[in-house]
């Protein structure tokens, strides 16, 4: 489980995102549906970038690797304001 931790002043919270929801997140990223609707949205904007399609065989493997690194941290930063935001597996 993907665990964020954001703390705001004198509020803390923290957000559990299961990897079920990350795998279907990774379903509707991979889509092609999905990426002709974000690359018409940059379009708009008169931005040059377009977004690549992204293969769902690309992703699958770090999505497995990501439940055998239990614990690691993936983000940890402290900003000037007190905001403090953790990103740990």
């Amino acid at each position: 489980m993907l665990k964020v931790r954001v703390k705001v002043k004198d509020k803390k919270f923290s957000v559990p995102v299961p990897y079920s929801l990350l795998n279907m997140f990774s379903f509707i990223l991979t889509s092609k549906r999905v990426n002709r609707l974000i690359n018409n949205a940059i379009e708009k904007n008169g931005s040059k970038f377009t977004f690549p399609q992204i293969d769902r065989n690309d992703l699958k493997p770090l999505l497995q690797s990501l439940s055998k690194h239990k614990g690691i941290v993936l983000v940890d930063t402290k900003l000037g304001d007190g905001t403090e935001v953790e990103v740990r597996l």
